[in-house]
């Protein structure tokens, strides 16, 4: 039997420890600081529509203390402004062999890692999940907790990432082998580009246009240079009516940028979303007004532990004027 090591077991590396630890599957997880000890001392509070299940399973703070007997597959679950510092640990510890899959937002993970290891999958995820609680994750869908199609990077398939899917299938998630995993993760990063937005502002109309003017100048920037990306009829087709939210859409938790600035953490992964389209506009002589500004906005909040959605959209709007 397949083990994991789930690398980073926060909102989505948590529900996908704690559901694959359920189905059967040997699960090491890797966490950080107080998350970790409740985990360790009570073990992963998986919280879902239909209660509350404590998974007790291997956790450790360093790839040093897992065991690598029978190589298991990485599923990097850590945030993109996380992932060097968790491919050094990696790297200093892991076969060199290892399989290791990238089940993150944004598009810069999966060079980085191939930097490092030659059998390098990503996975384009769509999984509705919290961590605001240490030594709790809330999955946010139900009964189907998520998305997770698989594929090898740059391009293509193989028996890896259909055994991969087929296990992820078997913990009660969607998933398929996909040969162009890299043009579904370009849509969702577009999908993305609303994050900043509603991590910092107050929701409203204001909000709204900004997120519709980052994902239109987002959009235009990848046609230009040319990157595949499947069309948003292909995107809406595949979530169809499988991910059912337990919240009234008014109440229900922010995404995982919402969350990073909530929890005060200091930082968060906006270079690597809004990031990205102000990075492909400045190599292609594109402008990027509306990305730059999130960016710039999204990443100053964080760094100054100011209020989750606490800036005011029109405001932002303005300078854009």
């Amino acid at each position: 039997m397949v083990r994991y090591v789930v690398y980073g077991a926060g909102a989505v590396g948590g529900v996908i420890a704690a559901r694959l630890h359920l189905a059967g599957m040997p699960v090491t997880m890797v966490a950080r600081g107080e998350h970790l000890e409740r985990i360790r001392e009570q073990g992963l509070v998986l919280d879902t529509a239909r209660g509350r299940e404590t998974v007790t399973a291997p956790a450790t703070n360093t790839a040093a203390e897992v065991d690598w007997a029978g190589s298991p597959i990485v599923l990097l679950c850590v945030k993109s402004h996380q992932t060097e510092a968790a491919l050094g640990d990696l790297a200093a510890h892991a076969p060199a062999g290892i399989v290791v899959v990238s089940v993150q937002n944004g598009v810069a993970n999966e060079v980085a890692i191939l930097r490092r290891f030659a059998a390098t999958y990503s996975v384009c995820v769509m999984l509705p999940s919290t961590h605001v609680e240490p030594g709790v994750v809330i999955q946010q869908s139900w009964p189907t907790p998520g998305i997770l199609d698989v594929g090898r990077f740059p391009a293509g398939s193989d028996d890896t990432a259909a055994a991969i899917a087929v296990d992820l299938a078997n913990a009660g998630f969607v998933s398929e082998p996909r040969a162009d995993i890299m043009a579904w993760k370009y849509r969702k990063l577009i999908l993305n580009l609303g994050n900043a937005v509603q991590a910092a502002c107050r929701p409203g109309d204001d909000a709204d246009e900004l997120v519709r003017l980052a994902q239109e100048e987002g959009e235009a920037v990848v046609a230009a240079t040319g990157i595949i990306l499947v069309s948003r009829a292909a995107d809406r087709e595949r979530r169809g009516d499988i991910l059912r939210g337990r919240h009234r859409e008014a109440d229900a938790p922010g995404g995982s940028t919402w969350q990073s600035i909530s929890r005060g953490t200091g930082s968060v992964e906006t270079d690597y979303l809004t990031g990205e389209i102000v990075l492909l506009g400045r190599l292609h002589g594109i402008a990027t007004p509306v990305n730059e500004l999130l960016q710039r906005a999204a990443s100053e909040l964080a760094r100054r532990r100011g209020q989750v959605a606490s800036l005011d959209a029109a405001g932002l709007l303005k300078t854009l004027a």
